[in-house]
C-alpha cells in the first residue's frame, strides 16, 4: 500500500524536487500539501504548490497557510530560489481549486481522518504545524511520525552563522514542534545540513536532467531543468562553485522508505535568545541536559546512491 504523508514546503526548488519525488512513486501517496511562506512568501508558495499538483495529478487539498512566522516579521530567500520561488521557470497558473481550509486546519483533519497512518513532512518553516498543535495537541500521537528537513547539528548554518534557513525562519515555531513530538510513540526524524548538505548536484546531473527536458513530453521536466540551473547559479555566486546542494529530497526518500542515510538518536532543542545563535539547533551530544532524545537524527549518508535514486525517478517518472 502507499505511503500516506502530509507534505508541509515552501516549494521553492528543491522542494518542488520533492514533491515531483513522491508523485513518481507508486509507494507514495500525497495526502495534502500546506504551503508555507519561507523561500518566497506564502502565496507565492501557494500558486506554486496548486500549479505543481497539477501539473503532477496529485490529486490532494493544498491548503494555504499562515502569512508570517509566530513572532518575527517574515523574511524570504528569493536570491536562492528566485522571486518566484523556481528560478528560471515560469509556472503556468493552475486551473485547480485550493482546499479552503488554513493549512493549521489540514493538519488536523488529515491527522484525525487517518490516526496512526499519516506521515508528516516538514520541508520548510514550523509555522503551521506549530498553530495546528493549538488546535489538536494530539497530534504527535496522531500521526504515525513526522520527518523534518532543518536545522544544523554541530554544522555551520546556512542562513545565520549557525542558524539553518527553515528553522530561522520561526525559531518559536520550531522549539514548539520539536517539545511537543519528543512524546511521540516514535520520535521525529530530523534531517540537519550536515546530512543533507552531502546531496549534491555537480554539472554531470544537471546534464542529465536538462537531457530529461528535452526528451520528455512532461512539463515538469522543463520546470525542473530550469530551476535547478538557477540553483547552480546561485551555489556558484555563493562560493560553492557550479554546483548545487539538494536538501529536501533526501529526507522525502528516507520518510518513504527509510534508506539512504541511518539515524541516531539525539536530545535537540532550539536557541530562541541567543544575540549570536538565535534560530540554532543546539544537539546534546554529552548529555548534559539530562533529558532523554528527542529526535532521531539522519547520519551516516550514501550520497551517490541517493542521488542515483533521485534521478532514477525523475527520469522513470517523467520520462
Amino acid at each position: 500500500m502507499a505511503l500516506p504523508l502530509l507534505v508541509d514546503c515552501d516549494t521553492g526548488i528543491d522542494d518542488a524536487i520533492a514533491l515531483t519525488y513522491l508523485a513518481c512513486r507508486d509507494d507514495a501517496e500525497v495526502a495534502g500539501i500546506v504551503s508555507t511562506g519561507g523561500n518566497v512568501p506564502a502565496a507565492t508558495v501557494h500558486r506554486n504548490n496548486l500549479a505543481l499538483s497539477e501539473l503532477l495529478g496529485v490529486d490532494a487539498p493544498v491548503a494555504l497557510g499562515a502569512d508570517r512566522p509566530l513572532v518575527e516579521p517574515p523574511m524570504f530567500a528569493d536570491d536562492t530560489h528566485g522571486a518566484g520561488g523556481l528560478g528560471h521557470a515560469v509556472l503556468p497558473e493552475a486551473t485547480r481549486a485550493e482546499d479552503p481550509r488554513s493549512g493549521a486546519q489540514l493538519w488536523v483533519d488529515l491527522a484525525r481522518e487517518r490516526p496512526g497512518e499519516l506521515v508528516g513532512l516538514v520541508l520548510g518553516p514550523h509555522t503551521n504545524l506549530a498553530l495546528a498543535l493549538e488546535i489538536e495537541p494530539e497530534l504527535p500521537r496522531l500521526l504515525r511520525r513526522l520527518h523534518v528537513m532543518g536545522g544544523a547539528i554541530n554544522h555551520r548554518g546556512n542562513t545565520g552563522a549557525t542558524s539553518e534557513w527553515n528553522i530561522a525562519v520561526d525559531p518559536e515555531a520550531a522549539q514548539r514542534v520539536l517539545a511537543a513530538f519528543a512524546s511521540a510513540p516514535q520520535l521525529p526524524v530530523l534531517g540537519a545540513l550536515q546530512a543533507t548538505e552531502q546531496i549534491v548536484f555537480t554539472g554531470a546531473e544537471l546534464e542529465r536532467l536538462e537531457a530529461l527536458a528535452a526528451r520528455s513530453a512532461h512539463p515538469v521536466a522543463r520546470i525542473l531543468a530550469e530551476a535547478v540551473r538557477f540553483y547552480f547559479e546561485f551555489h556558484q555566486a555563493d562560493g560553492f562553485g557550479w554546483t548545487a546542494h539538494v536538501h529536501d529530497p533526501l529526507v522525502t526518500a528516507h520518510a518513504l522508505t527509510g534508506e539512504f542515510a541511518s539515524t541516531r538518536p539525539l536530545p535537540v532543542d532550539v536557541e530562541l535568545a541567543g544575540t549570536l545563535t538565535r534560530g540554532q539547533t543546539v544537539g546534546d551530544e554529552l548529555g548534559r541536559w539530562g533529558r532523554g532524545p528527542t529526535v532521531e537524527l539522519l547520519d551516516e549518508v550514501r550520497p551517490a546512491e541517493f542521488v542515483e535514486h533521485l534521478l532514477g525517478t525523475l527520469e522513470a517518472g517523467l520520462g
